[in-house]
């Protein structure tokens, strides 16, 4: 027998014993996780700090972070944007350049933003760089250059997104189910922009980037005896004050089901959403139940809806549900991009799989694959430094039990059948949902009036406009 015709003989045979011995391996043990705490001390102004020794690699992190209430901007929407957009371009101490240069010749890195700062770096540089991320963050210095620099950008953002469906999409369906007038449902526009001046951005920052509400994570190769006098030294002098107290209505889901129409002609897709507000906060007793189901729902890739519009109807690249939880109002929100001909097709399979886990226990088996999927995930989170910033954050933000996320994968494995269609029909509310599609009217109306589902139309921006004249 040739050399050639072994190999291939010991290939087919390799390849047959591989795939009769494809059985699925049986999860083993839930892992232990060990998350340290914190700790804390809080400086006069109000900024709560709080300190991670872990002296496993030669780094350090530090995440200062502002938890204020969303606020609206009205009509000069951007001022934020460009706010945290100037934060970094130097400071009142260093120049812009000399201070880009220092942070890239230690090796480490910096982001600002209007809502707080991260730093890394190796932890021989470790007070350094936080005396570069205070003085980045505490005397930002906005020069009428860099302001019209970045008026420019994102000016010429907002254009090129202009005809882009996924763009026109996201915006309808925020600003449809918060209101315009809702932090969540305002959105930048041309209009708004211009109204923006330098005066504007300064004010933002003087109003909102204050100790009040803020926190300052330090995980990595540091000692707290150690570095606890330089944060005060660095912090200390943070002048203390308040943000502006301001409430806003909370969004009304729709009465009905309905299909909320934005015509985007050059759409060669339809950008399906399936939207209603939630209102889930992470110490509810549901909390868990309303993740695992939906992830079951859309979060995973073998979820309902992908199995169904991906794999069994091949309509799409992917379909996907996610939920948003925290002290403020939020949303759940079921959506993909389809083939323009199967638009009403794939409404009709959305409804049918949200109807599926409200009326259907979940099987033991995907229960047990997507709860596995879920801690796998998170398992792998654990040991970055970012995580566990975050969870030490939203312990002390949301009002959190200490041991938390020690118990994470216990609560989780814990969720039944029952809780899970119980919290899908608290949270997934059907009777109370916008489908907002975005696409090509001329190609798609016709089908979807078919559904016998009340459509009403909207321009690119939410507001109400007659059916338009697709001949």
């Amino acid at each position: 027998m040739k050399k050639s015709s072994i190999l291939l003989f010991i290939l087919l045979v390799t390849g047959i014993m591989q795939a009769q011995d494809r059985t699925q391996p049986k999860p083993g043990n839930a892992p232990v996780v060990n998350i340290k705490k914190p700790q804390t001390f809080v400086l006069p102004n109000g900024l709560k700090v709080m300190i991670v020794e872990n002296h496993k690699l030669p780094r350090v992190t530090y995440n200062l972070a502002l938890d204020n209430a969303p606020f609206a901007e009205g009509n000069k929407k951007g001022a934020d944007d460009l706010c945290s957009s100037l934060l970094g371009n130097g400071s009142k101490n260093i120049p812009k350049d000399a201070f880009n240069e220092e942070i890239d010749f230690l090796g480490a890195s910096i982001d600002f933003s209007s809502h707080g700062a991260y730093a890394s770096s190796l932890s021989k540089y470790a007070n350094r760089i936080l005396e570069l991320m205070a003085d980045g963050s505490l005397n930002p210095i906005f020069t009428q250059v860099e302001f019209d620099k970045e008026k420019a950008k994102l000016s010429e953002n907002l254009k090129a997104e202009e005809k882009s469906v996924p763009s026109i999409a996201n915006r309808v369906t925020d600003a449809l189910a918060f209101g315009k007038n809702h932090p969540a449902g305002e959105y930048v526009s041309e209009e708004t922009l211009k109204n923006v001046t330098l005066a504007d951005v300064q004010a933002n920052y003087n109003n909102y980037f204050v100790p009040e509400n803020a926190y300052l994570v330090i995980i990595g190769d540091i000692k707290y005896t150690n570095i606890k006098p330089i944060v005060e030294k660095l912090f200390g002098k943070w002048k203390k004050s308040s943000t502006p107290k301001l409430t806003y209505a909370a969004p009304i889901n729709v009465p009905f089901t309905q299909i909320n129409f934005v015509d985007v002609p050059n759409a060669v897709q339809s950008e399906i959403s399936l939207v209603n507000t939630v209102n889930l906060k992470m110490s509810d007793p549901d909390f868990f139940p309303a993740i695992i189901a939906t992830n079951i729902l859309g979060g995973d890739f073998n979820s309902y809806l992908n199995m169904n519009l991906r794999e069994k109807h091949g309509w799409t690249y992917g379909a996907s549900a996610a939920i948003g939880s925290g002290k403020y109002v939020s949303k759940l929100k079921s959506a993909s991009a389809v083939r323009n001909v199967v638009t009403d097709s794939a409404v009709v399979e959305f409804i049918k799989e949200i109807k599926k886990i409200r009326t259907e226990k979940v099987s033991d088996e995907v229960l047990k694959n997507v709860k596995a999927g879920y801690i796998g995930r998170f398992v792998m989170q654990v040991e970055k430094p970012q995580a566990v910033a975050q969870y030490a954050l939203n312990i002390q933000t949301e009002g959190l039990p200490a041991n938390f996320y020690e118990n994470y994968i216990k609560a989780i494995n814990v969720v039944t059948a029952e809780e899970v269609m119980t919290a899908a029909n608290k949270y997934f509310l059907l009777d109370n949902t916008r489908i907002v599609i975005a696409g090509k009217g001329a190609d798609v109306i016709a089908g979807l009036e078919t559904l016998k589902i009340p459509i009403f139309f909207f321009d690119k921006y939410g507001n109400p406009v007659e059916k338009p004249n697709y001949k």
